[in-house]
């Protein structure tokens, strides 16, 4: 699998996109602003991560989606390790992404790759989405919000590291 930024003329993979967020004038709104990475496998985009910078020492991954029929095959990993390994060689000193309240695999996901809750923002979901939103069984209502220290070691990059060997 190759990950790689997405070139200023192509088109984002709004199907991917949307599996993450199901808004596109959000997504319209951010995929702007910030850079857009893809995974490739034999020229197939399996999945779509975008990193944007938030305020200064910061940035966000705003958000990462993997095809359907491959989920629990290691995709989502490796855009969130590519997601940390971009923002620390950017010069970033945090890394943030928000996730739903019914998000159980992401927040598992985001967890293991080092990164840490630090706050709710409670009812984000109602305020910020006209239609409710519904994943393993409970409506997705907070935005739980973690970030990582990249200056400090990370979880996620010696695995890569390791597995590489």
């Amino acid at each position: 699998m190759d990950i790689r930024k997405m070139g200023p003329h192509e088109a984002p993979p709004m199907e991917l996109l949307l599996l993450a967020d199901p808004s596109v004038p959000v997504i319209e709104g951010y995929i702007e602003r910030g850079e857009c990475y893809i995974a490739l496998i034999e020229r197939e985009i399996v999945g779509v991560s975008v990193l944007l910078p938030t305020r200064p020492g910061t940035a966000e991954l705003i958000n990462i989606a993997v095809v359907e029929h491959l989920h629990g095959q290691g995709i989502g990993k490796r855009l969130v390790q590519h997601a940390i390994a971009t923002a620390k060689s950017q010069g970033y000193k945090t890394l943030e992404i928000g996730t739903g309240n019914s998000s159980l695999h992401q927040l598992s996901l985001y967890q293991k790759c080092g990164f840490r809750i630090i706050g709710v923002d409670r009812d984000y979901f109602i305020r910020h989405y006209p239609e409710a939103i519904f994943e393993n069984g409970l409506q997705c209502i907070d935005m739980i919000r973690l970030a990582q220290d990249l200056i400090a070691d990370s979880v996620c990059l010696p695995q890569i590291k390791m597995n590489q060997e």
